[in-house]
């Protein structure tokens, strides 16, 4: 008798391990699950590697991108792995706006993503000289663009005078906020709309990788502030 109280008692606490190890499992998988949605449908973090987009993005500013602003779609990639029809948009909300900042996969290579802002919309005509831009023949406010130093060559001549050119249909005109120091749509064409995977909001972490003395330094001030 004693050893089948013993047994039982032995398989119960079996049974509750086992129950345990289930419960935490699933916990873990569903958490999983609910992330990578969030990832691929909602909303995502990216970070920025270089000056393009200066003075409004920093070298290590931490973003979070939404990526239903302008609605629900198949992701172009995830993880690096490319999705058939990805792109397509399944619930359309809204469409780019000029003066929107976004994150793109880059046309000319697509395991990278860039980060810029609308300048030009589907079917419009852009034309750049000097410091103005022209759409459709009439000069639009920038309030966006800065100017630091000049380069040499053939982005100097680009950035003397470009265009007019047109943008396709379903397609966007790029450019980097600090337009001597940025590779946009001036060199390399235009962006799709699949291509885009959504609007910048908001910095929740900003590192100063260049702070003398320091590895890293914290720049306190910027974190929260609302990308525009």
């Amino acid at each position: 008798m004693g050893r089948k109280r013993t047994f039982a008692a032995r398989r119960q606490r079996d049974l509750k391990k086992k129950s345990w190890f289930r419960e935490y499992g699933e916990s873990i998988i569903i958490a999983f699950i609910i992330a990578m949605v969030v990832r691929t449908f909602v909303i995502q973090a990216f970070k920025i590697p270089s000056g393009s987009m200066e003075p409004t993005l920093l070298i290590g500013d931490h973003l979070l991108v939404s990526k239903f602003s302008y609605g629900i779609r198949i992701p172009y990639r995830v993880f690096g792995i490319y999705l058939p029809g990805g792109g397509t948009t399944l619930i359309p909300v809204s469409s780019p706006k000029r003066g929107d900042v976004v994150v793109f996969v880059f046309p000319e290579d697509h395991s990278k993503d860039f980060i810029k802002r609308v300048i030009g919309l589907p079917g419009e005509t852009i034309e750049i000289m000097g410091k103005k831009i022209f759409v459709n023949g009439k000069q639009i406010a920038d309030p966006w663009g800065v100017y630091r130093g000049q380069q040499a060559g053939l982005i100097g001549q680009i950035q003397e005078h470009f265009g007019p050119v047109k943008v396709p249909p379903n397609a966007y005109f790029m450019m980097g906020d600090n337009r001597n120091h940025s590779y946009d749509s001036r060199f390399w064409g235009f962006v799709n709309k699949r291509f885009i995977e959504g609007k910048a909001l908001i910095l929740y972490w900003s590192w100063d990788y260049l702070a003398q003395g320091l590895t890293h330094k914290v720049r306190w001030n910027r974190i929260g502030r609302v990308i525009h």
